[in-house]
């Protein structure tokens, strides 16, 4: 069969699979095992053995169940509780003010775990009421939570750079390095945002009634900030121990996940919220994400080990090379595919197919890998907040209260869709943001 359309029928049957609801990671093993008996005979089986062997047997995948046991031990350990009441004392008197404290937690957050999940949940529970209650619309409050929780994609440590650094056969540290200066990018502009549209429209986003402002002036000043002094200490040491560690070149990115765990288990118990049974909360969702994180793995690729040996993927390549629309043409049309799949796939399955495919063709045109592959994951951002199956908005209807439809949070997200395609462009532009820190250090 010609590889080109080999490949088309691969993608084809997904898709199908995924429409009819079953499990990703079920729906790539299945199809492999399919086509790759069609296409390849028994000797498929090796190839997924020699496959699996690889992903077991990579030292930089350990930190996967490391960083999720410590976004686990931070959610119990109510950090992100403390720090948004601190920055409410500092920023509810300014229209948006609300809105910028979500954003800056959500980024301190984020940069103290990579598990979208906990950030986005506990933002929406944290946030989206207290939102709500002093008069936010409900599409900003969602498109809030939903943004600001998953820059954790993005900002390191990242589960997801971890896996892409691995897949793409580049340095994890450098990947986080290469990532920064985009993910505070879009910090800095999903407040700026907020800022913008909550002072053009008042009602978007009021500041806090007058009542609410009579009661923080009964707190001192001096008050406040050791407030937000004390509330910063805990996630700053974090950050200096885990990203200060790699940076440095003190460990590595595993053996920082190590250390993160062991924080954020001490943090647990200096904010005294330990308890046994949230310990055992804590290993028994370590180990559920970790196995369905490694379950997707391991079906992406038997899938994806399929689609290149048969010759699909050098295919595709010839045939954008052949096309004659430029290394800038096949670049946006390579990003589109990823926007249109992040709507129906989640973010390990689009890793794990398009990376192996778009790397050599990437190559092929002369862009540099590191800032290909950041620029992935900073579109990739996108596919938690892009409807119909972005994870961000389910882990958020999960907690919503009652009256704020799906609509809303939909409408809520687009403008940070807009803004995360606009930082995509900037660093198009000007590829220094994302090269110029893993050079310097």
């Amino acid at each position: 069969m010609n590889p080109l359309l080999f490949g088309v029928l691969m993608f084809g049957m997904l898709f199908l699979a995924i429409f009819l609801g079953h499990p990703l990671a079920f729906s790539l093993g299945g199809l492999a095992v399919i086509f790759g008996y069609i296409g390849l005979g028994p000797k498929v089986f090796i190839l997924f053995s020699s496959r699996i062997f690889d992903i077991i047997n990579n030292y930089n995948l350990v930190a996967v169940p490391l960083f999720v046991l410590m976004a686990q031990f931070l959610t119990q350990s109510g950090i992100a509780d403390e720090l948004f009441y601190s920055m409410r004392y500092l920023f509810g008197r300014l229209r948006g003010g609300l809105g910028v404290s979500v954003i800056l937690v959500s980024t301190i957050f984020a940069a103290c775990t990579g598990v979208i999940g906990a950030s986005v949940t506990t933002m929406g529970i944290l946030a989206i009421p207290m939102l709500l209650k002093y008069g936010y619309k409900k599409e900003i409050s969602t498109g809030l939570v939903c943004a600001g929780g998953t820059l954790g994609v993005i900002i390191a440590p990242s589960i997801m750079l971890v896996v892409m650094a691995s897949e793409a056969s580049l340095s994890v540290g450098k990947l986080f390095l290469s990532s920064l200066i985009p993910g505070f990018m879009l910090s800095g502009l999903y407040i700026l945002y907020t800022l913008v549209v909550c002072w053009l429209k008042p009602d978007v986003g009021p500041a806090l009634s007058l009542e609410e402002i009579k009661e923080l002036q009964k707190i001192s000043t001096l008050e406040k900030l050791i407030s937000i002094a004390k509330n910063l200490v805990a996630p700053a040491i974090l950050i200096v121990g885990v990203l200060g560690s790699i940076f440095m070149g003190i460990a590595t990115p595993t053996e920082a996940s190590g250390v993160g765990a062991f924080l954020a288990f001490l943090m647990v118990l200096a904010y005294r919220k330990f308890t046994w049974e949230g310990l055992i909360s804590a290993f028994k969702e370590t180990g559920l994400i970790s196995s369905m994180v490694f379950i997707i793995l391991f079906g992406a690729t038997c899938f994806t080990g399929v689609f290149l040996s048969v010759g699909s993927g050098e295919a595709i390549k010839e045939a954008l090379i052949a096309s004659g629309i430029g290394k800038w043409g096949i670049f946006l049309i390579m990003n589109l595919i990823i926007i249109i799949l992040g709507m129906f796939i989640d973010w390990m399955g689009i890793v794990m197919i398009a990376l192996p495919t778009f790397l050599p063709i990437a190559q092929a045109f002369g862009f540099d890998r590191l800032w290909f592959v950041t620029m992935i994951a900073l579109n990739l951002q996108a596919s938690f907040l892009t409807p119909p199956f972005g994870y961000a908005l389910f882990y958020v209807k999960g907690v919503l209260p009652s009256g704020v439809s799906t609509s809303q949070v939909w409408r809520g997200v687009m403008p940070f869709i807009g803004i995360i395609v606009l930082t995509l462009i900037l660093c198009a532009l000007f590829p220094e943001f994302i090269l110029w820190l893993p050079s310097e250090l």
